[in-house]
C-alpha cells in the first residue's frame, strides 16, 4: 500500500463516495444502489448537511468518514457525529481508518467543536478497539434510545 492521504471531500468526488457508501451500507445487510447512494450523498453536499472525508492509497479511494453537525445547549458549542466509517476490505487493517478519526478530529478543532460522538454495535469489538486506541472514551454516564418513527 501507497502512503494513505486524507483530505475533506468535494462535490468532484461524488462517483468515487458513492461506490463506497454502497459498499458501506451492504457491509450493514442492504442491497446494493449506487445510484441512491449517489443521491443521498448528493443531497448531503447540496444542503451543507455533512462533512465527507477521502482516504486515498495513490489515486485509489480506499475509505470515507462523513461527519454530521448538532451542538450541545448544555455546552453552548458545536458537536459533531461521526455517523459513518468505513475502509475496503483492500486497506483494512493498514491504518487507513485511524487517519479518517485523526482528520475528523482535526476538522472539529478547527471550527471549534467541542465533541466528537459515535456509535458502533456492541458486537463489533475490533472498531471499539480503533475507537479506543485513537482515544475514544466509552461513554458510562449515558444510555443510548432510539424511536423508529411509523411510516
Amino acid at each position: 500500500m501507497n502512503k494513505v492521504a486524507v483530505r475533506q471531500a468535494a462535490l468532484s468526488d461524488l462517483d468515487a463516495l458513492a461506490a463506497l457508501f454502497d459498499r458501506y451500507r451492504q457491509f450493514y445487510g442492504r442491497g446494493s444502489d449506487v445510484d441512491a447512494a449517489k443521491a443521498f450523498l448528493l443531497a448531503r453536499f447540496n444542503h451543507g448537511e455533512s462533512v465527507l472525508f477521502l482516504a486515498f492509497d495513490g489515486d485509489m479511494p480506499v475509505g470515507f468518514a462523513q461527519l454530521y453537525p448538532s451542538f450541545s445547549s448544555v455546552s453552548l458549542a458545536r458537536i459533531f457525529v461521526l455517523n459513518d466509517l468505513f475502509v475496503d476490505t483492500s486497506a483494512r487493517k493498514q491504518g487507513v481508518a485511524g487517519k479518517l478519526i485523526a482528520a475528523a478530529v482535526a476538522f472539529a478543532k478547527t471550527v471549534e467543536a467541542v465533541r466528537l460522538s459515535l456509535s458502533t454495535e456492541v458486537g463489533n469489538k475490533s472498531a471499539q478497539a480503533l475507537y479506543e486506541a485513537n482515544g475514544w472514551k466509552r461513554d458510562e454516564a449515558f444510555l443510548s434510545y432510539e424511536f423508529s418513527v411509523p411510516l
